[in-house]
């Protein structure tokens, strides 16, 4: 006999003692009292016997609970963890990543912050289940403990925290890597140890959004990677491209960061209004002082305007003609992306680490506002290359759809959940190759030599041969 045979035995003796007592006590009753009639005898038996009903029902469905309560096991739990869903291009990636993979039936996906639940939030569909740890005054480690998630894909810069989630034995954890390195030694200056890099090192599985990093550097610094592309906030098919007829310029992020430099970008245009007087740049941001400052004082008022933040830019990306991208070090841009979807030219200043670099763009590397000017005015002026640029931007983002990358992801967790390490290794197409690879490190290392003269000068020999201790 097994102990679920010995649990209804007794669950069974239980019952039919109680009925035994029921009975006696009834009779009993009935025999002191001669003068009870037919009609109260029935109804007390009635009751008597809707009793003992009432709790082998309890018992069946208690026990059919503890069944489904069990977990399935084709279902996947998995819970995406940061600090917010508000305000940042790493919080509107998970928002938009989240919403993708709940329309997947085996999954059941958490959106966990660690912050409260803020106002105007970025869109989450119903069936994602939201947390906030600080709502619950609990941490991750004690949420887990209650839900027994699957998988935790983590997207915070928080070493020690992710070491410690690395030591759970029943969840597996993903670190989405959304920076890059070039970043990094910026700010840095090329101590990794001071990074995320080192704990990497640690993680079964790292997202990396760079082929340079996942295919070539990553693998020197013994670091697994996956590489992956992020999801967009424009549907592929549904966008209907420029005609790039306007003589317009955009640029888009936000102007208060440093790493935009958007003054390259309002500088460039003294330039290009000697060419083309007509044009105009549209900045999708909320002012600052000091780039409205140099907008004075260069006379551009009519030619350049801050249109503050918009939450639709649509009508703005109809018309234009080409994005004008100056920042430092990006990972994987959104607006980047977005604007290549619309078919729209690009000028990168340096950029070429970027999963996104290739198509429909054009390269700068000397940080000069009269080099990018003259790359404009080539593109603004001469139609058929303007038209050439676009088809290759829309190109480029065709494998880039959002279904794809649902797809993938889809996959990927799958495969976590199953611990089929060698079929995720074979997720990764190596699309670089290490002579590809050396040569844009070397382009970065003179680019950072440039930028931040007063940095040490680092050889290519010295950045492969970096430990990660």
């Amino acid at each position: 006999m097994n102990i679920n045979e010995e649990n209804n035995l007794v669950e069974n003796i239980g019952i039919n003692e109680e009925k035994n007592e029921l009975t006696k006590e009834f009779f009993s009753k009935y025999d002191k009292q001669e003068t009870i009639s037919k009609k109260e005898i029935s109804y007390k038996l009635l009751y008597s016997y809707k009793t003992i009903i009432i709790i082998v029902l309890f018992i069946i469905l208690g026990s059919s609970k503890i069944e489904t309560d069990k977990k399935d096991p084709n279902v996947i739990k998995v819970a995406f963890f940061c600090n917010c869903i508000k305000y940042g291009g790493i919080e509107r990636v998970v928002a938009l990543l989240v919403s993708l993979l709940s329309r997947e039936k085996n999954f059941i996906i958490y959106l966990i912050t660690s912050s409260k639940i803020l106002e105007n939030e970025y869109y989450i569909p119903n069936n994602v289940k939201r947390i906030s740890l600080s709502e619950q005054k609990i941490n991750i480690f004690q949420f887990n403990i209650r839900e027994k998630l699957d998988i935790i894909v983590y997207n915070f810069y928080d070493k020690k925290v992710l070491r410690k989630l690395n030591t759970l034995k029943n969840t597996k954890i993903i670190a989405y890597d959304h920076s890059c390195f070039v970043y990094w030694i910026y700010y840095n200056q090329y101590k990794f140890e001071d990074t995320m890099y080192k704990a990497y090192k640690d993680c079964k599985y790292v997202i990396s959004l760079i082929p340079l990093e996942n295919d070539y550097l990553f693998k020197i610094w013994g670091i697994n990677s996956i590489l992956m592309d992020n999801p967009l906030t424009f549907e592929y098919d549904s966008i209907l491209p420029s005609d790039l007829s306007d003589k317009n310029i955009i640029m888009i992020g936000r102007g208060s960061d440093r790493l935009k430099r958007f003054e390259l970008g309002i500088e460039s245009m003294k330039y290009i209004i000697k060419e083309i007087p007509e044009c105009i740049m549209n900045i999708i941001s909320e002012s600052v002082e000091e780039q409205e400052k140099l907008i004075k004082t260069l006379n551009l008022e009519k030619n350049i305007k801050f249109t503050g933040f918009q939450s639709n830019i649509d009508t703005y990306l109809k018309n234009t003609s080409l994005h004008i991208f100056p920042s430092i070090a990006e990972g994987y841009p959104m607006v980047l992306g977005e604007t290549k979807m619309y078919g729209i030219p690009t000028i990168l200043c340096g950029l070429d680490y970027l999963a996104l670099a290739k198509g429909g763009t054009v390269m700068v590397y000397d940080d000069n506002p009269e080099t990018i000017a003259k790359e404009a005015i080539k593109i603004l002026k001469n139609e058929t290359y303007r038209k050439i640029l676009g088809d290759e931007a829309r190109k480029s983002m065709e494998k880039r759809k959002n279904e794809f990358i649902e797809q993938r992801w889809a996959k990927l967790l799958s495969l976590v959940h199953k611990g089929d390490d060698e079929s995720i290794l074979k997720l990764n197409e190596n699309k670089m190759t290490d002579k590809e690879a050396e040569e844009i490190l070397i382009n970065q290392l003179k680019m950072i030599h440039l930028r931040r003269p007063n940095l040490k000068d680092v050889t290519l020999d010295q950045l492969k041969s970096y430990e990660l201790v």
